[in-house]
């Protein structure tokens, strides 16, 4: 694990701290306004500006940020991945699972996990092929290796990358 955080440092949640996104790191800029009632997160170049209320903790609204730009990075690179196949879905969801990165349900359900934009870009194209290669085969059999190859030819080193890195793929403070 220290290894992997040398290469991939851990998210500093505190103001001028630094978070991750796909493959930049952000700077903090947080401010706590008492009588805002919600959470405002917005990116400004390098810089994501927090605005925190006395009730929202900053974990939570970065998640929510997170998860709301998940869906704006996903939809569009899913979107041309099934339109590349001559295939189709029937919906996205968002979601935060702890053991998954996403799943295809055999209904052509696409769930992502929103902390796929901790990592690298190629990372979440890579999750996105892999994905849409289920709409094909649902296994993980050769078959499915050999379509996902035609589709993502460095696909075995973002399979390492994921088991070696991403376990640090998170946002809880780091001690």
């Amino acid at each position: 694990m220290r290894e992997s955080e040398e290469h991939f440092p851990p998210a500093r949640l505190c103001d001028g701290g630094e978070v991750p996104y796909l493959g930049e790191r952000l700077t903090l800029a947080v401010r706590v306004e008492r009588s805002r009632t919600r959470a405002y997160v917005a990116r400004r170049g390098s810089e994501l500006r927090v605005k925190l209320g006395s009730e929202t903790p900053l974990p939570a609204a970065l998640e929510a940020w997170y998860r709301r730009r998940a869906r704006a990075e996903v939809a569009p690179r899913l979107d041309a991945a099934v339109e590349r196949a001559g295939r189709s879905y029937s919906r996205l969801q968002i979601r935060g699972q702890r053991t998954r990165w996403a799943s295809c349900s055999t209904s052509g359900a696409m769930s992502f996990n929103w902390r796929l934009l901790l990592g690298p870009v190629e990372i979440l194209d890579y999750v996105v092929e892999h994905e849409v290669a289920h709409l094909d085969v649902q296994d993980h059999s050769p078959r499915f290796w050999r379509l996902l190859a035609s589709r993502c030819e460095r696909w075995r080193e973002h399979e390492r990358w994921l088991r070696r890195y991403g376990h640090a793929l998170r946002l809880e403070q780091q001690r």
